[in-house]
């Protein structure tokens, strides 16, 4: 009975060191994508120094857009998670090497600061920070 229970033991050792191993091995198969967003203008008068409470759906109602390089085939939805209730936020994507184009939803008028071309290499981030105009003024 003490030698299955070592058996066991070895052998769940060894599932575990196989996973660990699978998931290093995935993660330096990716790269990261991420980057800084800023929305605004917020209000039609924006005061210098003031800073307007914005509220959440201004980033929930807008996605990065993830497309392959010909920038026909969407390859991921990323969700903007605001900072506080300002006007900034950030994203973060994981994604296989390859090169991408890298834009973003807009909701009513305005633009953006993509569309982008970017290069992911395995085990790197690459940083792309995005600005979202929304033609209020």
């Amino acid at each position: 009975m003490k030698n299955i229970w070592r058996v066991l033991i070895v052998l769940s050792l060894a599932a575990g060191l196989f996973t660990a191993a699978s998931c290093s091995q995935k993660s330096l198969q990716t790269g990261i994508l991420q980057g800084g967003v800023t929305i605004g203008p917020i209000t039609p008068v924006e005061v210098p120094g003031q800073n307007p409470t914005v509220p959440p759906e201004v980033f929930s109602s807008r996605k990065v857009l993830v497309y392959d390089s010909t920038g026909k085939n969407l390859v991921a939805q990323v969700v903007i998670y605001q900072i506080k209730a300002t006007a900034n936020g950030y994203y973060a994507v994981q994604l296989v090497p390859g090169t991408y184009i890298v834009s973003a939803s807009t909701s009513g008028i305005g633009g953006v600061s993509v569309p982008t071309l970017v290069i992911i290499t395995a085990g790197q981030t690459t940083i792309l920070d995005i600005d979202i105009d929304t033609g209020i003024r």
